[in-house]
């Protein structure tokens, strides 16, 4: 801010708009305007304004031509478009007002990060051709697709598409003159860089180039002149996906290298095609929000056990001096503080770090199911690396877990038997300590090379993690609400949340209301990741019955599976409502209106559907291995 305060144009727009919006700073400027960050004074929140210089407003044409694209933008409401609230003139001032996103843009991302991986720009590539599909149906093109225009929401990872400056109408050909070039050099299909007339594959092109610079973090066509990037963009094939980024899927890098064709009839013919075709490669993975993945991050994870790992040394250090020097209250006393600082400072911390999970809506299921995806991620890590027969290393941390073993019990034995105590009691600890930490390192790694969960997932989803989480809730006051959470995990906290209001024995008269929300939650959550593997299932079966020679059987098993999945899809409904049925039985009777007999109803119908969910999931993945079956 203290830049914008001494820049004469922040200062003149600041005094043209006071009393209706307060700028705070400038958030970037383009070849059509500036933006800046205010706070709009009546709705009391923030704004994103952009400004047309007055040097570039005194052109009646530019000054319409901003207008207009203003307004065609704000007839545009979609998820993944960044919304447009008024278009407005102060004096000299022409600007437009816009949802401020708090998040980076994709070049921001790039540059302080590098490259992202596959299964990220595929979700952003999927958001925003959703986006332009939706955009070119009321017949606008963006014509400047770029990662300066592609915001990421901090909270969620939501792209949103912005700035549709220089965007037309396509009914209205003759508002750019012939020849007039508009738009991004690097990011300009053929027929744009030519000034021909173009359509929606236009701004599909330029999202093959995001789509190319988001994984490579370099551009396809890059000349020390515009003119030499231009022709290039007209007669230069675009180098291969696949051999600049390795690792990169094949449906990734094949939708990419098509949206790079120089022949629109050659490239999607629209956006939902583009998305369509991302579909197999975007990985069946929860994306898990940044306060979920600040509280699970693994180092932090290790910090809090540190304490302990401190004070066994200690301890053995302590209990050894003691064995030689006798036992007395003292060292007695001096054990258990060395153990309750080991165990109640990590403990401190947590409840610390939950409190701040809670403040911003988070709660101990959710942060279960970040471990499940970071899990599930490890695994698919460990697998690459391992293999899923046993590892060496494996073996070795085993071994040593029964070595670390073996050495404390024989060192207790001995000591019990009247051997000297002073060295076997600490070669004991300290033998008992090593084989501990052996047995959770090679039980962590049988647990991912089987695929058996995590343990911190089930602590967390269970009895331990909501004690926790309500002991960091005590006092709390105000907390936010978390919007990207899935919507059958809202609906089953925000009951739960109404049943522990009751008093106890409301509560007990009830029955396990928890335990019917929680595997209702789970079954849902089972039904909809079944619905996207099927998605998944479909497409490749798809592609095989087109090809097979015998395709009778692979068109039957398909059908089988287009069923499956509908029959998954209707299921998913049918939990979802029979959590919303119990939370609104639950409210009922929080406002005085319903009785115990509706909710035990409830429970009753849930535990049915449940039984014949798990049925249903049983039956899609009995068809999907024949499916699998040569």
């Amino acid at each position: 801010m203290a830049d914008s305060a001494i820049d004469p144009l922040f200062l003149s727009f600041q005094a043209a708009v006071a009393g209706r919006y307060s700028l705070d700073r400038e958030l970037g400027r383009g070849g059509m305007g500036v933006v800046y960050l205010a706070r709009d004074v009546r709705l009391d929140r923030h704004v994103a304004i952009k400004l047309l210089p007055p040097s570039l407003a005194a052109h009646q044409d530019l000054r319409e031509r901003f207008i207009r694209e203003a307004r065609t933008a704000g007839r545009l409401s979609h998820p993944y478009i960044v919304p447009i609230h008024s278009v407005d003139e102060a004096g000299e001032f022409v600007f437009y007002v816009m949802a401020y996103v708090d998040g980076e843009t994709v070049a921001e991302r790039v540059a302080a990060r590098g490259p992202m991986p596959s299964h990220e720009v595929t979700r952003i590539l999927r958001e925003v051709s959703w986006a332009l599909a939706y955009a070119h149906a009321q017949g606008v093109i963006h014509r400047d697709v770029k990662p300066a225009n592609i915001l990421l929401e901090r909270c969620s990872g939501r792209a949103m598409v912005t700035d549709f400056g220089i965007a037309r109408l396509v009914q209205t050909g003759g508002q750019t003159a012939v020849g007039e070039v508009l738009g991004t050099p690097e990011y300009m299909s053929p027929e744009q860089a030519a000034a021909e007339p173009m359509d929606g594959r236009s701004d599909l092109y330029a999202l093959g180039i995001v789509g190319f610079f988001a994984l490579t973090g370099t551009l396809p066509f890059t000349a020390p002149t515009v003119q030499g990037v231009l022709v290039q963009h007209l007669t230069k094939p675009a180098p291969l996906v696949s051999a600049v980024a390795r690792g990169t899927t094949a449906q990734l890098s094949g939708a990419i290298d098509r949206c790079l064709q120089k022949d629109p009839a050659a490239r999607f013919q629209n956006g939902e095609a583009l998305a369509d075709a991302l579909a197999p490669s975007l990985e069946k993975r929860t994306e898990v929000p940044v306060a979920i993945r600040v509280f699970t991050d693994r180092r932090r994870m290790v910090a809090l056990v540190l304490p302990l790992s401190f004070s066994v040394p200690a301890l053995a250090t302590l209990v050894g001096h003691a064995a030689k020097s006798g036992f007395t209250v003292m060292s007695a006393l001096g054990a258990l503080g060395l153990v309750s600082v080991a165990l109640l400072v990590p403990t401190a911390v947590l409840i610390a770090r939950m409190r701040s999970l809670l403040r911003h809506g988070y709660g101990p299921e959710d942060v279960a199911a970040g471990i499940d995806v970071s899990y599930e991620r490890r695994r698919e890590e460990f697998l690459f690396n391992f293999g899923p027969e046993q590892s060496r290393r494996e073996q070795v941390f085993r071994l040593a877990s029964i070595v670390g073993i073996t050495v404390a019990g024989g060192a207790a034995i001995a000591a019990i038997a009247g051997v000297s105590a002073k060295v076997l009691v600490p070669i004991g600890v300290m033998g008992g300590y090593f084989g501990f930490l052996g047995t959770i390192i090679s039980k962590k790694m049988g647990r991912l090379r089987k695929g058996s969960g995590s343990l911190l997932s089930r602590f967390w989803s269970g009895a331990p993690g909501r004690m926790l989480a309500k002991v960091a809730s005590y006092k709390l006051g105000r907390r936010a609400v978390a919007a990207n959470r899935a919507t059958e995990l809202a609906i089953a906290m925000s009951a739960e949340a109404i049943y522990e209001s009751f008093p106890k024995e409301t509560r007990q008269s009830l029955g396990d209301v928890p335990g019917v929300l929680r595997a209702l939650e789970a079954q849902a959550r089972a039904a909809r990741a079944r619905v996207a593997e099927l998605d998944v299932a479909l497409v490749e079966a798809q592609r095989e019955s087109s090809v097979a020679a015998s395709s009778a059987r692979k068109d039957s098993l398909v059908t089988d599976l287009q069923q499956e999945r509908e029959k998954a899809e209707s299921r998913l409904s049918q939990i979802v409502t029979a959590l919303e049925n119990l939370r609104l039985d639950l409210l009922r009777l929080h406002a005085g209106a319903g009785n115990a007999e509706g909710i035990t109803r409830d429970i009753l119908a849930a535990t049915a559907l449940g039984e014949e969910a798990d049925r249903l999931l049983a039956g899609a993945r009995e068809v999907e291995e024949t499916l699998k079956t040569p």
